[in-house]
């Protein structure tokens, strides 16, 4: 064992969300066919070829964020996890695939998608609320929502798109909102996602359309479903939930609040579910305050937004919730000792 790797950063490694990787493997497929050379990329996100190539071996979700992004910077591809969704097999969703296409009912099926995503992905957590018009949200788990892009793009349109092929209909969401700002691309994805898609919304969602929890399945078999359901059950069991460090699960909350000016620790304590004052203690014990954390995001998202030319920088100051662009150009100055415009043109 290396000296650097401690029993506890072996435990901090065990508490990390894992994928089954099969994005990540379409993806590299896609860089192969490209030309591009694939081990560096996967190098950046702290993979190597054999796990690539071993369909088995499961990695890190926050390994397999960082590999998309970089696989979509090498191709020039900004709607590479879309374009993956488009034309991936869905049989290669494994198991989570034959438990919802085997259900009686698309209301079933998400539900069972649901349940079962974790077999797939620890990290992007669905929750399905029943109704007159369905709605399916997608949360992240163990890792910072603000730094995917990829893959929740894969994953939405990867959702909708198994819906409309295991109810045998063509049919476009009610709704669709993504949390990332996207500034470029948007008309592609309202040609299968909708007119009705926000991007830089306050959650990742899907609002099917009305009545169709009721839709009967093309290939509804209620005997494979119960094997399935069972067999879904233990492997579920054998996975422990991963709920992530608390500096991520306040990350997640506040990236959404920005925009709103509302970014304050009374307001994330109540999204977590604790008082202001537990929230601080317990951030405290973890080394971090929360304008530490918040701070912290600011700039992260600030570079992320400055490096889309297209993104005007008063629309940026808005996003991360200053009301002059005056403000964030001073932020600026205090996170790098740049301007906005001169973090642009470095990047």
């Amino acid at each position: 064992m290396p000296r650097s790797l401690t029993r506890r950063s072996i435990k901090q490694l065990s508490k990390l969300p894992t994928v089954q990787g099969g994005l990540s493997r379409l993806a590299a497929d896609r860089v192969r066919q490209c030309g591009v050379k694939l081990e560096p990329l996967l190098s950046r996100a702290g993979l190597t070829i054999d796990q690539i190539d071993d369909p088995e071996r499961r990695i890190f979700a926050s390994s397999q964020i960082a590999f998309l992004e970089a696989a979509a910077e090498a191709l020039n591809d900004n709607l590479l996890g879309f374009s993956l969704a488009e034309k991936f097999d869905l049989r290669d969703l494994g198991l989570l695939y034959y438990v919802m296409a085997s259900s009686e009912t698309l209301g079933e099926a998400l539900k069972r998608a649901s349940r079962y995503s974790r077999i797939t992905n620890e990290a992007v957590v669905l929750q399905y609320q029943d109704g007159r018009e369905p709605r399916l949200r997608l949360i992240y788990s163990g890792i910072p929502r603000h730094a995917d892009q990829q893959q929740i793009e894969f994953c939405i349109f990867a959702m909708v798109r198994a819906s409309c092929t295991l109810s045998g209909r063509r049919f476009l969401p009610e709704r669709v909102s993504i949390s990332h700002v996207r500034p470029r691309g948007v008309a592609k994805f309202a040609g299968v996602l909708g007119n009705a898609l926000e991007f830089g919304a306050d959650a990742d969602e899907i609002n099917f359309p009305k009545g169709s929890a009721e839709w009967a399945l093309v290939d509804a078999d209620a005997r494979l479903n119960k094997i399935l359901v069972k067999v879904c059950e233990e492997s579920l069991s054998s996975r422990k939930c991963k709920t992530g460090d608390l500096r991520v699960r306040v990350e997640n909350a506040i990236s959404p609040l920005l925009p709103h000016g509302q970014a304050r620790a009374n307001v994330v304590a109540r999204k977590l579910g604790m008082s202001e004052r537990t929230l601080v203690r317990r951030l405290a014990e973890e080394g971090f305050s929360f304008n530490e954390i918040l701070q912290q995001l600011k700039a992260s998202l600030a570079i992320r937004y400055l490096e889309e030319d297209s993104l005007p920088i008063s629309r940026i100051a808005w996003l991360l919730g200053f009301e002059e662009a005056s403000s964030f150009s001073h932020a600026c100055r205090r996170w790098t000792g740049k301007s906005p415009r001169e973090i642009r043109l470095s990047c």
